[in-house]
This record gives structure tokens, C-alpha cells and sequence, in this order.
């Protein structure tokens, strides 16, 4: 358990509250640990003080200056407008924690212009029940044991990884957008098992088990995944028939093309928001 620190979320949106469900369940910090603050919705600030017995303002200054841990859950376009409140207030002794989409670690430092440590931070969707696949990335500012803290943190949604920044796009493309690969998987699973007889409550329960089954092979038998595969595939079997038929209709690289597809919206989206913003 953090017992010395203060965590302060700019931002009171669904991945502030995740983050925060998460710290308590694990019991990473204690909620009187933790102050959430946004720009005017009094109501959702009052609704997360309500639910989890955390600290709530509007006071931005206040909320900084008892903080230790900064963590900026807001809207890309709105950063700009924060930095310059931040600028004077945030002091070195403070660690900035961004988890804004397609805004770079050294964007923000020009911003705030200080030597202050900013960490990014990338989760998924998955962080709502504990299970997010999470990257972080140390800015220029961001020392060894402060990217250990961030890393013990962020564990109360998930698996953290440590990359470099660069390869923050790659991870979009892989574990950002990732869930919605296998959402639409599970679609098409549903929609071939109905079409074979199965009613669509059954067939999705069938598809959700199958997913989660070979993900856990996965994780607890540390296989090749292609070793998995070998294995289940029997030559002329129903395996191999609907592999062939996948690979026939481009399935395989698909998959491929989906991650890609989606780190180079994420390099453009991160030129263009930083484009944007910087007029």
C-alpha cells in the first residue's frame, strides 16, 4: 500500500473512476488518498465521493498542491487549457501521470515548461473489471524508481508493460483497440454458431467460453501460440478445414491489417491533436 502518497485525478470521466475502483479494490491507497477534480460537473465529482469515500473540489490549485501523483484523465483538446493552470502550480516534487490519447510525454513538458516527470500511460478498456493490458512510458524528466511506483500503481487494473514511447502506437493497434478484434470475433462466432441451430444466448456463452479458454492456456502454460495451434490441428480434420477456410477468406491477415490499420490512425491522430492544439 502507497501510504505517503496523495493521487489527484484531473478528470472525472469513466477511466478516472476505473483507475480509482481499482486502487481501492487492491487497496493500493486508502480513499481519503485520493482527490478528483473537473472543470464544472459538481454532480459527477459528488457521485464518485458518494460511491468510493474519495476527496472531491473544484479547487484546481488545492487539489495540486496536496497531491504527489497527478493524473490527467481529461479530454485531449483540453490540454492546453490545463497546463496553463498547471504552469507555477506543479513543482518537481509532483509525478504527472497522462493518460490522454495521442499526446505526447514531451508535449506536455513544453507545456507545462518545467522539469517536471510525466509518465504515459495507455490502458484498455479492460481496466473496468481489473484486466487491462497497460504500457507506460517515461518522459525526459521521469526517473528509474519513479517508473517502478507508476508501474506498482497502475497494477490495480491490470498487467503493466514498460515500452518506449515510440512504441506507444504499436501498443494502441495491439492492446488499445485490441478488445474490439475479439468483441467482433465473438460476433461472428455467435452468428455462425445461430446460423448452425444454436439459440444466441447459448451460442455466445459457447463463443465467450472458448475465447477465455484458450487465453488462459495461453497465460498458464506459457506455449508458443503457434505450438497450441499445431496441436489441435489434426491433418484432414475440422481444424485444419476451418483454418484453411480462415486463411481462404483473409482472416489471417486481417488480423494483421486491424493492428496496423489502427497504429497509423493513432501516428496521425497524434499529429493531428498536437497540431490542433499547439494554434
Amino acid at each position: 500500500m502507497f501510504t505517503n502518497e496523495t493521487i489527484t485525478f484531473i478528470g472525472a470521466g469513466s477511466m478516472a473512476e476505473a483507475m480509482i475502483a481499482g486502487l481501492l479494490k487492491n487497496e493500493i491507497v486508502a480513499p481519503q488518498q485520493i482527490i478528483v477534480t473537473n472543470k464544472t460537473n459538481v454532480e459527477r465529482r459528488s457521485e464518485l465521493k458518494e460511491t468510493y469515500g474519495i476527496n472531491e473540489t473544484n479547487n484546481l490549485e488545492f487539489a495540486i498542491k496536496e497531491a504527489t501523483i497527478v493524473i490527467l484523465a481529461i479530454k485531449p483538446k483540453d490540454i492546453t487549457t490545463i497546463t496553463n493552470k498547471l504552469r507555477g502550480v506543479i513543482t518537481e516534487k509532483h509525478v504527472i501521470m497522462s493518460v490522454l490519447a495521442g499526446i505526447t510525454s514531451s508535449f506536455i513538458e513544453e507545456e507545462l515548461m518545467a522539469a517536471i516527470p510525466v509518465i504515459r500511460v495507455m490502458p484498455n478498456t479492460s481496466s473496468m473489471i481489473g484486466e487491462s493490458a497497460t504500457a507506460i512510458a517515461g518522459g525526459k524528466y521521469t526517473s528509474m524508481p519513479q517508473m517502478l511506483m507508476a508501474k506498482d500503481l497502475l497494477t490495480a487494473i491490470g498487467q503493466v508493460f514498460v515500452i518506449e514511447e515510440e512504441q506507444m502506437d504499436v501498443f494502441t493497434g495491439v492492446a488499445g483497440s485490441g478488445p474490439a478484434y475479439f468483441y467482433k470475433l465473438i460476433e461472428h462466432l455467435q452468428k455462425a454458431a445461430c446460423d448452425g441451430g444454436l439459440k444466441p444466448p447459448l451460442a455466445k456463452e459457447i463463443a465467450v467460453q472458448t475465447i477465455v479458454g484458450a487465453a488462459k492456456m495461453l497465460e498458464e502454460t506459457s506455449t508458443e501460440p503457434a505450438t497450441l495451434r499445431k496441436n489441435i490441428t489434426s491433418p484432414n480434420g475440422t481444424t485444419e478445414a476451418g483454418l484453411k477456410a480462415l486463411e481462404a477468406a483473409g482472416g489471417c491477415t486481417a488480423i494483421e491489417a486491424a493492428v496496423k490499420g489502427a497504429a497509423s490512425r493513432s501516428k496521425e491522430l497524434r499529429t493531428e491533436y498536437e497540431a490542433v492544439i499547439s494554434k
